[in-house]
């Protein structure tokens, strides 16, 4: 099993909320529909910019407590590094 560490956007530049999950494709989703009460849906995070997996809870939960005490310039660097034009991953993680 696989576990998700990721980051969702409003916009390029927007709001940024990091979450953990062991199924990426359904907790996406999730934010997507709004059927999660809360940050994202307040603030329209739907848009997938940046994750990584990991082999275990442990070290997805430990890698998530750390980059959500990261500089927004941090994350910001981490997403641009891999996506630079903040497009949304959905497509690589719906298929």
């Amino acid at each position: 099993m696989a576990f998700y560490v990721y980051m969702l956007a409003s916009r390029r530049n927007g709001t940024i909320y990091v979450g953990m999950t062991d199924d990426l494709v359904r907790r996406v989703w999730e934010h997507c529909e709004g059927i999660i009460d809360g940050f994202t849906k307040r603030y329209g995070l739907k848009v997938l910019v940046w994750f990584e997996e990991h082999s275990s809870r442990e070290s997805a939960f430990a890698r998530e407590r750390q980059v959500k005490k990261w500089r927004r310039h941090w994350k910001t660097q981490a997403i641009e590094t891999r996506n630079p034009e903040w497009n949304d991953l959905w497509e690589e993680v719906a298929i």
